[in-house]
């Protein structure tokens, strides 16, 4: 997965807002840096190419999506998060809810640079799909080139739990009732 136009900055830089870069089709390019010692959140909220780069040591990130598409909707995810400091963390979870005929490409990638020892990041990517004719791709990647590194990644691609769709139904939830309930569970 490549990102337009993608240079790392690996170079401290104390500036953590977005900064939006020239329009890839329909795709905006949004770029964060988190420089030493520095604590951020960042919360997706559209399609875009997304690049966080982690620049001096003790950065930590938490990346958070959570999407409802819907009709003819299109989600589509790129993103890198790029260690380039010892001693980072980045923890990111994605998830996705796919009804009618939406489609839904989740693609991040965990990057860690030579001489990042001490690199903590876990990428996580679900979707739950509620039509037969909605379509999702979950596409978790790493690239690490440091020995003394904790990363990992999860993806899942899934329909509603036939189990727990007939638990709740036995309470006395109706069929909706309890599918609304275990969407707003899995967003959660």
């Amino acid at each position: 997965m490549k990102i337009p136009n993608y240079k790392p900055a690996c170079r401290q830089v104390a500036n953590t807002k977005p900064k939006k870069g020239v329009p890839s089709g329909q795709m905006t390019n949004f770029k964060f840096q988190i420089s030493k010692n520095q604590r951020e959140t960042i919360k997706l909220e559209n399609s875009g190419n997304y690049l966080v780069e982690l620049i001096g040591e003790g950065a930590e990130v938490i990346i958070d999506g959570r999407f409802l598409v819907v009709g003819n909707d299109k989600l589509e995810i790129n993103l890198i998060v790029h260690h380039c400091a010892p001693n980072t963390r980045a923890e990111t979870m994605l998830k996705a809810v796919g009804q009618d005929r939406a489609q839904i490409r989740l693609a991040g990638k965990i990057v860690v640079d030579k001489n990042c020892n001490g690199v903590n990041s876990f990428l996580t990517e679900r979707v739950l799909l509620l039509s037969d004719k909605a379509v999702a791709a979950a596409i978790p990647d790493l690239e690490i080139e440091s020995y003394d590194v904790k990363c990992s990644h999860a993806a899942s691609v899934s329909r509603i739990n036939e189990a727990q769709l007939f638990y709740l139904m036995s309470r006395g939830l109706s069929h909706q009732k309890a599918a609304k309930l275990i969407i707003e569970g899995f967003l959660d």
